[in-house]
């Protein structure tokens, strides 16, 4: 039996997009997981997304992370996954999607490419609240420096985020392993004064280009601590990969995240 998946990128986090209408394959998710995302025996991917269709408004995702887990939620996943769909019905112009994730529903708004990249989609992701976490188990494995700002939060998946003074002389490889419970990130400010770097190591993926509810994450930290002042409009988040754009409701502490999803291949493969 032959499937088709597409291939997208949200600032260098890649994925593969699975549209369920298609029928379901028998091997399991999880070992299709691993055997699609591998990046030198298979197609490569940082995850793998299901998409199922309710309606013309209204999605469904679930995501495994490339070794085969399950993550409930992805900034840049869900963006990849509206525009699967978006292109999939060759749609024009905005277009918002209701999507149903292991994290509760969140709402998007995708913009029509433009002429010089058709390829490339804004969207526009209603990320929910920033809820508080407590310490994730073996964090004093890491031995942060006490004064070191830390802050332990979930967009629906957990986050741990630590302020440093360079995150390129960080080796956040070997403090991510220690956690691989949890998403990484390490944050620095600027170099804008509404801007901070980050660089992330995900759950059940590594290190990655960029992470969507790591930014939010991380924009929510550098307002709280004050890396950026209290007053801007738009966090601006350097990553690997590319910039995004957080708005965090001060009162709420909701996030928004808007950043470009781009459409790579149509792949077809043997279950």
């Amino acid at each position: 039996m032959k499937w088709s998946l597409t291939k997208h990128h949200g600032l260098g986090n890649d994925f593969l997009v699975f549209d369920r209408t298609q029928g379901i394959p028998t091997e399991s998710w999880t070992d299709l997981a691993v055997k699609w995302c591998d990046r030198r025996t298979g197609i490569g991917a940082d995850g793998l997304l299901l998409l199922d269709r309710v309606d013309e408004h209204t999605l469904g995702m679930e995501l495994y992370n490339a070794d085969g887990s399950r993550a409930e939620m992805s900034g840049n996943g869900i963006r990849c996954l509206a525009q699967a769909a978006y292109i999939a019905d060759a749609r024009v112009g905005s277009h918002e999607y209701s999507v149903f994730t292991d994290a509760g529903v969140r709402v998007l708004e995708v913009h029509g490419a433009s002429e010089d990249d058709p390829n490339t989609l804004q969207v526009e992701v209603h990320m929910g609240s920033v809820e508080t976490l407590s310490e994730p188990e073996n964090w004093g494995s890491l031995q942060c420096h006490p004064d070191r700002p830390v802050r332990h939060v979930s967009l629906g998946n957990p986050h741990s985020v630590v302020g440093v003074e360079n995150v390129r002389e960080v080796d956040l490889q070997s403090l991510g392993l220690k956690v691989p419970q949890i998403n990484l990130e390490i944050i620095e400010p600027g170099p804008e004064h509404h801007a901070i770097t980050l660089r992330v190591h995900e759950r059940g993926a590594g290190i990655t280009m960029a992470c969507g509810t790591g930014a939010c994450a991380g924009a929510e930290a550098a307002i709280a601590w004050g890396l950026v002042p209290g007053t801007v409009e738009e966090v601006l988040v350097h990553m690997d990969g590319g910039d995004a754009r957080v708005r965090i409701d001060k009162d709420t502490r909701t996030a928004v995240l808007i950043g470009p999803t781009t459409f790579v291949a149509t792949v077809v493969v043997d279950a």
